[in-house]
């Protein structure tokens, strides 16, 4: 991955918010900016210097990784290594992830910052990694396909096994062993299996729960190539499907069909939605559809950009994202469909290659 080019495009919003550095340590941004992997550790980067602050165990690691920093060993909590890390370097405004320091160490940083002999300004700054991590660039769709692929197999593996008599958590470790097998890392999200009732709750967890004959079975999955997640659901049926199910399931496919039909560059999350949304309120089930359309994919399963109502965020070529209708009707059960998709030159392509 180009990391002079993450570097270079974090500096010009340092630069745009008046920050002489800026400190990370949310996981996935940690990745994105430096390509080290590890559990922990944070990065600092200044107009002219990249730092990856880790301890021991991940020295070596950070070394292969990360070429790009300067490697820091910290031992112990923030007021043990920050001042010696920051102290040289002449901060006064110093940028951390808001969303992802807890209040307590934030109230750390904060009191280090006013000892030091320069007293930095500790800023909190929103989703500034994010919205660089939003466009991906071609390496990163191409293991996104990877990963999706792999979640096509996952499909098809469990409309293969799945059968009356077998619970909900057999046929989760089938598919789960299926997508380590087969290439995943660990997967990005625990593996939903809804059958019968409990497809009428969008996250249900599989329980033991026995799948009988005649009814639906949500299936939820994602695998995970080098970081990178896919995510994708099917709703299959055990038997000949009922008019019931005919209907439900109809509908959402429709609904798919239809955002799926005006996606392009330059249209809201809301209007992608909102067109899905429109189909399922027309059949009569606007209330059984409680979640957004869909949500962007990368390094973390749910980032932006964001598809609901609402949602301002604007489709971009180069975004990853899901599209993702659902009805769910309690004491029945539940019909949802998920794509991977992207926009390639302003055209919508679907990653996903899983029989509907």
């Amino acid at each position: 991955m180009p990391m002079s080019n993450r570097l270079l495009r974090i500096r010009q919003h340092l630069a745009e918010k008046e920050l002489d550095a800026i400190l990370i340590s949310q996981a996935e941004n940690r990745r994105y900016l430096s390509g080290f992997d590890g559990t922990a550790g944070f990065l600092l980067i200044t107009e002219n210097k990249a730092i990856l602050a880790t301890d021991f165990r991940y020295i070596e690691q950070g070394k292969e990784q990360a070429p790009d920093y300067e490697i820091f060993q910290i031992t112990g909590n923030l007021e043990k290594w920050l001042p010696e890390l920051t102290g040289e370097l002449g901060i006064k405004r110093l940028g951390f992830e808001g969303e992802h320091v807890t209040f307590t160490i934030y109230k750390q940083l904060k009191e280090l910052l006013e000892k030091l002999p320069a007293k930095p300004q500790a800023v909190a700054v929103v989703g500034l990694v994010e919205s660089l991590r939003v466009v991906k660039e071609p390496e990163e769709i191409e293991l996104i396909r990877r990963a999706a692929a792999i979640g096509d197999g996952a499909i098809a593996h469990a409309q293969a096994t799945a059968r009356p008599g077998m619970t909900e958590v057999e046929l989760g470790w089938e598919i789960e062993k299926f997508l380590r097998e087969h290439g995943s890392q660990p997967v990005p999200f625990e593996v939903i299996v809804a059958s019968g009732p409990n497809g009428a709750l969008p996250h249900h967890k599989p329980s033991s729960r026995v799948i009988k004959s005649g009814e639906p079975i949500v299936l939820d999955l994602g695998a995970k190539v080098e970081g990178y997640a896919s995510d994708i659901t099917r709703t299959i049926y055990l038997g000949k499907p009922d008019a019931a199910f005919t209907k439900v399931y109809r509908t959402v496919l429709d609904a798919q069909r239809a955002a799926m039909a005006i996606i392009r560059d330059g249209i809201s999350g809301n209007d992608a939605d909102s067109a899905a949304r429109d189909k399922i309120k027309q059949a009569g089930y606007g209330e059984a559809f409680g979640h957004g359309l869909g949500h962007g994919v990368g390094l973390a399963t749910h980032e932006a950009p964001r598809l609901g109502p609402g949602s301002n965020d604007i489709l971009r070529s180069n975004m990853v994202f899901t599209i993702e209708p659902g009805i769910y009707l309690p004491g029945w059960s539940g019909v949802r469909i998920e794509d991977l998709v992207t926009l390639i030159d302003g055209k919508l392509e679907i990653i996903s290659k899983a029989e509907k």
